[in-house]
């Protein structure tokens, strides 16, 4: 029982990682995204600059799910590292070049454009096959003898591919309701009207992936369509963050639109949860089967509940610090 008990809570800190990293690292991916749609170099420098502060510390949280994972249920790491490991790689390089040209374009004029569509390409690689990475993991992944049992490319479907579009057209609604808030003047103005197409773009996709996930597997189709359904207590709180949405860029509100964009990724994480309990990586991996001995889950959990109270801190505090409006005529150093 003790075993169990500690494997569901690290399956809980390890959730709560990754969708710490998706709502504070989604929005400064999105920036990215935005970048090919911006008019100037102004622009494009304040919208870097409303980041500057607090890019690297937010995928502090992708270093942390990352790393529990393989910590502590290292066979659920072990499957889920074969079966992905094309997009978890190009992830991983599309955020390297994203992190290089976020330092470089500052240091050159010559090769700036170079280093903006390197910013662009490393943004888009990374929201992409973070989507698809989690579209193949809800699809479900093959095992066999407690290892990998599919194909090379089985990660690469029509689905997965829609939860890839679906994740960079919401990261990019991120950014540009971060930008919204963030910025004055012209410069707003733009990233208010940019919201529009992505946010309506996300919730279309969203729709459409709601839609497809219970006909994936029969586990899903009982989940999302018993009763009480699963459906309605997670769809219909997502219609109202939508609503909100849309509602805040209408009136030209800044906090709002921030806020329920925010809430349409927390309560779709939410009904992925849902819909995978009690497997980690389904359809028959469950959190129990995956977890490492009591001993290893004691000694990393011990670490972790000093860890996760300060990266919370300094985090919040960075946020704090570097609250409200940015001036256009601040640069990054």
């Amino acid at each position: 029982m003790l075993g169990l008990d500690l494997s569901f809570i690290w399956a809980g800190i390890i959730a709560f990682a990754v969708l710490t990293y998706v709502i504070l690292d989604g929005f400064d991916l999105g920036i990215g995204l935005l970048f090919p749609l911006t008019d100037d170099e102004e622009e494009r420098s304040v919208m870097m600059n409303s980041v500057a502060p607090v890019w690297d510390g937010n995928e502090t949280w992708l270093v942390l799910g990352g790393g529990g994972l393989f910590a502590v249920f290292p066979l659920a790491y072990a499957v889920v590292m074969s079966a992905l490991y094309m997009p978890i790689t190009l992830m991983l390089l599309g955020l390297v070049f994203r992190g290089v040209a976020f330092e470089y374009r500052w240091r050159t004029v010559r090769w700036k454009r170079l280093w903006d569509m390197a910013f662009f390409g490393g943004s888009l690689t990374a929201a992409l096959c973070q989507g698809i990475a989690l579209g193949a993991l809800v699809q479900g992944i093959e095992i066999a003898d407690r290892a990998y049992a599919g194909g090379w490319w089985d990660w690469l479907t029509p689905f997965s591919l829609l939860c890839g579009m679906a994740l960079v057209l919401g990261y990019a609604m991120l950014g540009a309701t971060w930008l919204n808030l963030k910025l004055t003047g012209r410069i707003q103005a733009h990233m208010r009207s940019l919201a529009w197409p992505a946010a309506i773009g996300t919730v279309v996709c969203m729709g459409i992936v709601s839609l497809w996930t219970p006909f994936l597997d029969a586990v899903y189709f009982a989940r999302w369509f018993a009763w009480p359904t699963v459906a309605f207590s997670v769809i219909v709180p997502a219609l109202v963050a939508a609503a909100g949405l849309f509602f805040g860029l209408r009136k030209r509100q800044e906090m709002r639109p921030f806020l329920c964009a925010q809430a349409l990724f927390v309560l779709g994480f939410i009904g992925i949860g849902i819909s995978f309990y009690p497997y980690i990586v389904p359809p028959s991996l469950t959190i129990v089967e995956a977890a490492a001995p009591d001993e290893s889950l004691w000694f990393a959990l011990v670490g972790t509940v000093v860890l996760v109270p300060m990266i919370l801190i300094y985090t919040a505090y960075s946020y704090w610090v570097f609250c409200g409006k940015i001036n256009p005529s601040d640069g990054y150093h």
